[in-house]
């Protein structure tokens, strides 16, 4: 039987190519809890690299097909996240005792808050753990549908499209990139929290001012 960690970005690509981009990233998009624990970033660049590289070290994969499950992981993620969210999403946010649950929820009631729905949505797909609970808390906020499935739609597809095309590219001009895709991954993290930097700072001097 085979058994595949759904938190090793590197297993899923060798195990189930283009279709576990699209099972791990509509859950990292929407699934609360469970999804916090999954590779986003660190799925989807090398997910590219692996597009562009023809290598021994991992799974050759295809790039329209990791392109197209890419946006409709983010995209049915984010509307399933959502609706979770309208329908009891405020009561589990509340019940829960994990500490980065809630330390994600806040940072995104801040970005709804702060930065108006629009440019949250767009802004939150971009920060990790902020991006899994930004949809259901979106939902718990009564953020109208509409204006949240236009602007996921586009946050969706600005973040999962991007970062694709970003490994493909460095595929394509870096040689042998596919076996450095370890270090490479630790820079998309760091990366990939720097957006969450200014929120942080700012609700930092909040609570000191309070």
């Amino acid at each position: 039987m085979l058994t595949v960690n759904p938190m090793d970005g590197d297993a899923v690509l060798a195990a189930f190519g283009a279709l576990g981009v699209l099972v791990v990233i509509f859950a990292e998009s929407g699934l609360l809890v469970f999804g916090l624990f999954l590779p986003g970033d660190t799925l989807l660049l090398p997910a590219g690299v692996l597009c562009a590289a023809g290598t021994d070290q991992g799974p050759r994969l295809v790039l329209w097909q990791v392109l197209l499950c890419a946006a409709a992981g983010a995209l049915l993620g984010g509307q399933v996240g959502y609706l979770i969210g309208r329908h009891g999403g405020r009561a589990l946010l509340a019940r829960t005792s994990r500490p980065r649950v809630r330390e994600a929820a806040a940072r995104a009631e801040t970005l709804l808050a702060r930065y108006g729905y629009g440019k949250a949505l767009v802004i939150g797909r971009f920060v990790p753990l902020v991006r899994t609970v930004l949809h259901p808390a979106a939902g718990a906020l009564g953020v109208p549908a509409r204006t949240f499935t236009l602007w996921q739609i586009v946050g969706g597809l600005l973040w999962s499209q991007s970062l694709v095309l970003a490994g493909y590219a460095l595929g394509h001009s870096v040689p042998d990139i596919d076996a450095y895709l370890l270090p490479l991954v630790a820079v998309v993290v760091v990366i990939s929290l720097l957006p969450a930097l200014p929120v942080l700072a700012r609700a930092r001097r909040e609570r000191r001012d309070r």
